[in-house]
């Protein structure tokens, strides 16, 4: 099937990675499986892949330093997947650019629907479907000190270019696509993560901590904390 989507696990549990590979190929993914992060690279570099599932602990190249290198270039979905399920590790890994984080032992039912929800989220960044309406059909947003471009993932604050992993600016646009509208955590992560992440809440806490880092001082509207509901993008003089 020439439109399989090409799906690149790396775990050096090589029972673990073709239980998954079984998995996904029963529902008509393109699946290729490396062991250690050297060879995890080079790989995805000859395959291009729609997704990455990637375990933290690898020979080599841990998972966050083959995160890290495909965030230099790509877009592409991550998925990490390991034991290492402390909430600490859990939030470097959404803070260095991965899409979804799952402990093991995992249930490979809901592992399987992750990546379908993970794929859906993001195909706006590949190819936008008509039909998706989670994102606003704009791709682009503009105040006077700041512009958002989803189209191509750019961030101009002050005429100068801000980097910010993927799930920042997601965030950043679908707050300013609302302005002066309140939003739960709850509803937050549904938007911009595509499903509850239970008992998760800190994971926005920590990407609007690092919004309001590099995006400070507007005289023109700020990041707002509603307290004991959630955030909202507030512009001055508005309410």
């Amino acid at each position: 099937m020439a439109n399989r989507q090409k799906i690149l696990i790396v775990d050096n549990d090589v029972s673990i990675a073709e239980m998954i590979s079984q998995a996904l190929t029963k529902e008509y993914y393109d699946t290729a499986i490396e062991t250690d992060g050297q060879k995890a690279l080079a790989a995805f570099a000859a395959r291009t892949p729609d997704l990455v599932i990637l375990e933290l602990v690898l020979p080599v190249l841990d998972g966050y330093q083959i995160c890290r290198e495909i965030r230099r270039n790509s877009r592409v979905p991550i998925i990490m997947l390991s034991k290492k399920a402390e909430v600490f590790d859990r939030v470097l890994g959404l803070e260095l650019g991965a899409d979804d984080y799952i402990g093991k032992p995992f249930d490979i039912k809901e592992l399987v629907a992750r990546v379908r929800a993970v794929l859906r989220r993001t195909e706006p960044a590949y190819v936008r479907s008509d039909s998706d309406t989670r994102m606003p059909s704009r791709k682009i947003i503009k105040f006077p000190d700041l512009i958002i471009n989803l189209s191509n993932y750019a961030v101009l604050f002050n005429g100068q270019s801000v980097e910010m992993p993927p799930k920042e600016m997601e965030l950043l646009f679908f707050l300013a696509s609302s302005p002066d509208q309140v939003f739960t955590r709850e509803q937050l992560l549904n938007n911009i993560w595509g499903y509850d992440y239970a008992g998760d809440t800190r994971t926005v806490d920590v990407h609007i901590k690092r919004l309001r880092e590099k995006l400070s001082g507007s005289p023109y509207w700020s990041i707002g904390t509603v307290w004991s509901v959630g955030y909202k993008f507030q512009l001055y003089g508005t309410g």
